[in-house]
């Protein structure tokens, strides 16, 4: 079997997609299996061993039709036996379609089913997970060719021991005492809509150190960082004096290293959150209001805990969709109680810190 993953769009994305990969290189040993996502999403995916070779697709080839047809004829001379495309976006539908593959994978959309030979339907929305629909709708692709249960489906990320070191090497250098906790803090999400106030965040994070004396390392991109500093300056005094601002991870591997070295990771919602549970670190998020709490509420357990206005004020839901949630973003932040936050955080700190 000669296998191609394809999952475009964000890390989360494609981090949980890796699951698809592992399951099938477990059942399928000897088959060979790609995987296609962007540039920017690759770090990832390296060192996973059930993954023969990671191919990216890049901008300039999708935005010019000569080198994006080029493209396509290098898939096909791959001669994949099978294609699993967990994206179905137009450029995806075409990959898939020239492919010559034999088993082309996708979910069901009206528009795009001629591509592909197998037309899964989603789980809806809303629909009682135990794992996160984004999970179990990724599993339900895999229903063509494997048929067997399958009972590790977690998402994992393999780092070297080079990198760990690394790690180790930056969190000593900075000054950090490994006797105290340690928590990487993610201070904004992907999109504004995605990030929980920076006043109220403060909160939680002067919360946080006056219950552990923990250390705080700050997780955001380069463009990020006015609100980053703005988090920190909204901070009290004490908390300030725990925050390691020099300790900054200049790439995402380096991210990982360091946050392996966490104890947890506490912030908004996103792919630092599945980055973080794929390295068996303990997370507490954020949920935007507007963000689909069914399907990416994932492994949700003590040790993984996150907060949602759909768990506490349900009734909205019924009375707004989710575009008039998303314009109005920080009027229904300002619904989720800060002091049920830090009662839930407690628990959590008492849990992963075995506080007595």
């Amino acid at each position: 079997m000669k296998i191609l993953i394809i999952q475009q769009k964000r890390i989360g994305d494609v981090l949980t997609s890796s699951i698809l990969a592992n399951i099938l290189k477990k059942a399928y040993p000897n088959a060979s299996i790609d995987y296609m996502c962007y540039a920017y999403c690759v770090d990832v995916l390296k060192r996973n061993p059930s993954i023969n070779n990671i191919i990216v697709l890049e901008e300039t080839t999708r935005k010019n039709y000569l080198s994006f047809f080029k493209f396509i004829s290098k898939i096909r001379k791959q001669k994949y036996t099978t294609i699993i495309d967990a994206y179905s976006k137009l450029e995806t539908n075409l990959i898939t379609a020239f492919s010559g593959a034999k088993y082309k994978i996708s979910y069901y959309k009206s528009y795009s089913s001629i591509f592909y030979n197998y037309n899964i339907k989603r789980l809806e929305n809303g629909t009682k997970s135990n794992y996160g629909l984004a999970i179990e709708n990724r599993l339900l692709l895999l229903k063509p060719i494997l048929d067997q249960e399958v009972k590790d489906f977690k998402p994992k990320i393999f780092l070297s021991e080079i990198e760990i070191n690394a790690a180790k090497d930056l969190l000593f250098n900075g000054g950090i005492d490994n006797k105290k906790p340690l928590f990487m803090i993610g201070t904004m999400g992907s999109e504004w809509y995605k990030t929980y106030p920076l006043e109220n965040m403060s909160k939680l994070l002067d919360y946080v150190v006056k219950q552990t004396n923990a250390s705080l390392l700050f997780n955001y991109t380069p463009d990020q960082k006015e609100d980053a500093l703005t988090l920190f300056n909204l901070c009290d005094k004490s908390t300030k004096a725990n925050i390691y601002l020099d300790i900054y991870a200049h790439s995402l591997r380096a991210f990982l290293g360091l946050l392996s070295q966490c104890d947890g990771l506490i912030g908004n919602e996103g792919g630092s959150i599945n980055m973080a549970k794929a390295l068996s670190i303990p997370t507490f998020s954020l949920f935007s209001p507007s963000v689909d709490k069914e399907t990416w509420q994932i492994f949700e357990n003590e040790k993984n805990v996150s907060i949602h206005l759909k768990d506490l004020k349900p009734e909205i839901y019924s009375e707004f969709d989710e575009k008039y949630i998303k314009e109005h973003t920080f009027k229904y932040f300002e619904l989720y109680p800060i002091n049920t936050i830090k009662n839930k955080l407690k628990i959590f700190l008492n849990t992963i810190l075995k506080i007595e």
